[in-house]
């Protein structure tokens, strides 16, 4: 059976695609393959300098590639709102391509600009936002695709809606496996909507598997445990590169064949490595109730729409 690489991809000129935390890591590796297939590819960014050297490098990989810059910070709704605008404004008012990529796992507790749990808050919450700024722009041109990043820990996540913020006691990697599974969860209850409503959108969800990115080492480095970060990157040696991981999220962003609500991993050792394929949802990610309530319970949190879709 033929595996699904780089080269499966289609040409995608004509097309433009926005990433969010496109710096580094599987967004750096996404940004890239579709930059290099043809797509006007917005890197959004929480870091400015992190972001013009990103910027640089995939024009560097693919010369001639049409690469903007837009600041965003999915920890604060007021940045969400702010990059929207600017995204229109790189965009030409049309969205092919929108990948959630971006995000923080197992910190110390913390709080976003709007107060909210920082792994909740930037990972759920802001995508949910940046999406529903970006709802005129999605489908304007033609069938258009919402990637939203995902994580093997949603296996053990559980959607906690009197703790969302933590108010109940904090875990880190509890908080991070809700975060993940509210990502599936939004992708599901995105789909819905945009099916009801005749919307030319179709929402899908990737994760990396074990992939070897700097994610794993913000938690360890702001609590002052150095020795964990070092643990951290000696783990490498059993996961797959980025360039790896980013293929699920590439294959859904592409195959001709994706149907809505789709959800896409590797497809070896549990899904931990391999090419990419259908991944297994857990029974939690697949419960319209819960999926309904998160839905109207963000938009209330961010002030947007429920609506809208």
């Amino acid at each position: 059976m033929h595996s699904w690489t780089l080269d499966d991809m289609p040409d995608l000129f004509g097309t433009t695609a926005v990433v969010t935390g496109a710096n580094s890591g599987i967004g750096a590796v996404t940004a890239l393959a579709l930059a290099r297939s043809g797509a006007r590819t917005v890197l959004a960014c929480r870091d400015p300098g992190r972001g013009r050297r990103a910027q640089d490098a995939v024009r560097r990989a693919a010369p001639g590639s049409d690469v903007r810059l837009v600041g965003l910070d999915l920890a604060d709704l007021a940045s969400v709102a702010d990059a929207a605008g600017h995204i229109a404004k790189e965009t030409d008012g049309r969205l092919d391509l929108l990948v959630n990529n971006a995000g923080v796992m197992a910190l110390p507790l913390l709080r976003t600009a709007d107060g909210f749990e920082m792994q909740f808050g930037t990972n759920h919450l802001g995508h949910f936002a940046l999406t529903h700024h970006l709802l005129p722009l999605l489908g304007a041109g033609g069938l258009s695709r919402v990637v939203t990043v995902s994580s093997l820990a949603h296996r053990f996540g559980r959607i906690d809606f009197g703790s969302l913020d933590a108010e109940r006691g904090y875990d880190k990697w509890r908080a991070y496996a809700q975060s993940k599974l509210a990502n599936l969860l939004f992708t599901a209850e995105l789909q819905r909507r945009a099916d009801a409503s005749g919307r030319q959108v179709l929402a899908l969800a990737a994760h990396p598997g074990l992939s070897a990115t700097e994610l794993g080492q913000a938690g360890p480095r702001m609590e002052g445990r150095t020795w964990s970060a070092r643990l951290e990157r000696v783990t490498r040696l059993y996961t797959q590169p980025a360039s790896a991981g980013a293929l699920p999220t590439l294959y859904a962003a592409t195959l001709p064949t994706a149907l809505g609500g789709s959800y896409y991993g590797p497809g070896l050792l549990g899904g931990t490595r391999g090419a990419p394929g259908p991944a297994a949802m857990s029974a939690r990610a697949q419960d319209m109730d819960t999926a309904r309530a998160l839905w109207e319970e963000s938009a209330r949190l961010t002030r947007t729409d429920a609506d809208a879709v």
